[in-house]
């Protein structure tokens, strides 16, 4: 029977060989587990499946790395970590070596030789985690590696990470993902664990079904994020309120902004730049070799923007993103949720702003019409649609709305910006009779559909030469809506558009035309309650935050440090970076920000010292102590 039998974990689990905390204080320097972490370990150590949700930056990688390390310590062998992102496998891999693990990647960045050492250093037995992508796991040559590694009893775990990718109905669906359903089917026997910030219930059964992990056991974290600060602005300029935003709030820190369109980044990019601000273009149209060195600027160097379409992000772990922006709405709430999640990491305060206007809703409409998908899955995707315009028109509180799409209760956070500006409301159901008027009457007159621009000219009263040619003066409705600003009609538009009570037609040049559901706004059977529409910049992050350089408005440090401490916090940055730069690894992964606070503000003089420090692993101390006291005590 192979070691890694179920049956025997079960009986035998890995906890029974080495204590998990111990591990964590070892090798990663850590004291305690957050959250479930440690019932994950310990139902994974004991060859149970697990489904995992858990928000980015709560620890989820954790939950499969400390198994497998535990399980290579007792001789079984390798994990294989799936994982979607050649690009990020070497910083993965890089920051386990420096925490002393043993672990590799297999990709096309390497040769046959390198390749070949690494698949004879797993067959020994040398190696504790392996990373590869779906797309080569599923090849007959790796599943014909794994056979002879499960025969050995060398194959411990499979850890199937950003699972999302398996699902239609998730926000970053990678079909290759499907095919993994042959390792339940050929390795039985072998535990899996399969891991994503976010699913909601439809993704979170597909991906059940999918893997065939009716078996496993589901860990759902709390989806807070209290550190985040969600904002939701109504575009005016976005551009112009984009670099209000980062100027006023976030001078010399690192961003993403998010952008649909590759063009939009470029110029955004472009834009960015031209004001001062450090920002890269990401899109899957630039060269490769362009994209990878934007993105290793972005993770190596302090302070850059990264202006991207969701090609990028995935896997990006980063720690001090101080604010993640999104100048176009995304398709839904897990796609924003995943993307503004990469803010923050370290636990310290971070926004997540968006700008957001008619266009973006007549867009995501039209995308999902122009869509060859069945019926059926366009539904899908219009639900979903609709949950991300309920939270972007909403007056209560953001986070509410958010938690609550996942399942989850809570109570108002006073974190958000309707929470810290209640926004006053306005009875909007006369302008929406007059729109969803307009619209019938102009299809009654001609049988022709307008769009948004050309009705609420009709409503306001303006003479154009589209109007006079198509006779529209002699509506009824013609100037009766002229008490009304074109931000406000633009904003009953939106309602509208959002309660279903209007449809984008995606054949007829994104015009308008009335619903089933047009009929009860119209008999006043629905009251459209809309929020006012404002021009005010963005509050400032205010109380919680960071403290902050008066001259640069950056923050300095995780935690308050003495004029003395700060001297050594950023000779320890300084430090950090040249030994980052000869590793070829970002800085964080040497140490994060929080660790060097901690060293700074303690002002250790002795190995002893040192020790106990969070994030500070005994491989770490063996390889930099010597180095770490050398730089405080010179720093005075």
């Amino acid at each position: 029977m192979p070691v890694n039998d179920r049956a025997t974990l079960a009986t035998h689990p890995l906890r029974a060989f080495v204590s998990h905390l111990s591990i964590l204080s070892e090798v990663f320097g850590y004291s305690q587990f957050r959250g479930p972490q440690q019932a994950i370990i310990e139902h994974v150590s004991a060859g149970g499946d697990a489904l995992v949700l858990m928000p980015t930056g709560g620890g989820k990688s954790l939950c499969y790395q400390l198994p497998a390390i535990a399980s290579h310590r007792a001789g079984r062998g390798a994990a294989v970590v799936i994982s979607p992102l050649i690009a990020l496998m070497h910083d993965q891999v890089g920051a386990l070596h420096e925490a002393g693990v043993d672990a590799e990647f297999l990709n096309s960045t390497q040769n046959g030789e390198e390749a070949h050492a690494i698949e004879q250093r797993l067959l020994r037995g040398e190696i504790a985690l392996l990373y590869a992508a779906p797309e080569r796991v599923t090849t007959p040559r790796f599943l014909a590696l794994l056979d002879s590694l499960h025969a050995r009893g060398l194959l411990s775990l499979f850890a199937i990470d950003e699972v999302h990718c398996v699902s239609q109905w998730g926000h970053d669906f990678r079909p290759e993902y499907r095919a993994l359903t042959v390792l339940h089917e050929r390795f039985a026997s072998v535990p899996r664990i399969a891991l994503t910030a976010t699913a909601d219930a439809i993704t979170r059964a597909d991906i059940v079904e999918r893997l065939q992990l009716e078996e496993a056991r589901t860990f759902i974290s709390s989806f807070d994020r209290p550190n985040i600060r969600y904002r939701i602005v109504e575009k005016s300029d976005s551009t112009a309120q984009l670099l209000r935003f980062i100027e006023r709030e976030h001078p010399q820190e690192a961003g993403v902004v998010y952008c649909q369109s590759r063009r939009k980044v470029e110029n955004i990019a472009d834009v960015l730049a031209q004001a001062g601000i450090r920002a890269l273009p990401y899109h899957a149209g630039l060269d490769a070799h362009v994209r990878q060195n934007n993105q290793n600027r972005f993770l190596r160097e302090d302070g850059v923007v990264m202006v991207a379409t969701i090609a990028f992000g995935m896997g990006i772990d980063k720690p001090d993103v101080r604010f993640v922006a999104h100048l176009d709405m995304p398709k839904n709430i897990e796609g924003y949720y995943q993307e503004t999640g990469r803010a923050g990491r370290d636990g310290l305060a971070a926004d997540a702003w968006m700008c957001y206007g008619l266009q973006d809703v007549v867009n995501q409409r039209r995308m999902i019409d122009e869509s060859p998908a069945a019926d059926e899955f366009k539904a899908v995707l219009r639900g979903k649609l609709d949950a991300l315009l309920g939270l972007a028109e909403a007056s209560d509180c953001r986070r509410v709305r958010l938690l609550a799409y996942f399942g989850q209760d809570s109570a108002p956070c006073g974190n958000c910006d309707n929470c810290l500006e209640p926004p006053a409301m306005w009875d909007a159901s006369k302008p929406a009779q007059m729109l969803l008027s307009t619209i019938y009457r102009i299809d009654r007159q001609s049988g022709m559909r307008f769009g948004a621009g050309h009705l609420m000219d009709i409503l306001r009263g303006k003479a154009t030469d589209k109007i006079t040619q198509h006779g529209h003066r002699s509506l009824s409705t013609f100037g009766l809506g002229a008490e009304f600003s074109e931000a406000q009609l633009r904003g009953v538009l939106r309602q509208l558009l959002a309660m279903g009570a209007v449809r984008v037609d995606a054949d007829a040049f994104n015009t308008l035309a009335l619903t089933d559901q047009s009929r009860a706004v119209l008999r006043g059977d629905v009251v459209v309650q809309l929020r006012q529409s404002t021009a005010k910049p963005p509050r400032s992050i205010g109380a919680g935050s960071p403290p902050k350089n008066k001259s640069t408005g950056t923050p300095l440090t995780p935690i308050a440090l003495s004029e003395d401490a700060l001297a050594r916090f950023n000779d320890l940055k300084a430090w950090r970076a040249e030994v980052a730069r000869e590793h070829n690894l970002p800085a964080y992964v040497i140490f994060h920000d929080a660790t060097l606070a901690s060293i700074a503000n303690r002002a250790p003089q002795s190995i002893e010292d040192l020790q106990g420090i969070s994030g500070m692993g005994v491989k770490k101390l063996e390889a930099y102590a010597s180095e770490v006291l050398r730089v405080v005590r010179a720093s005075g």
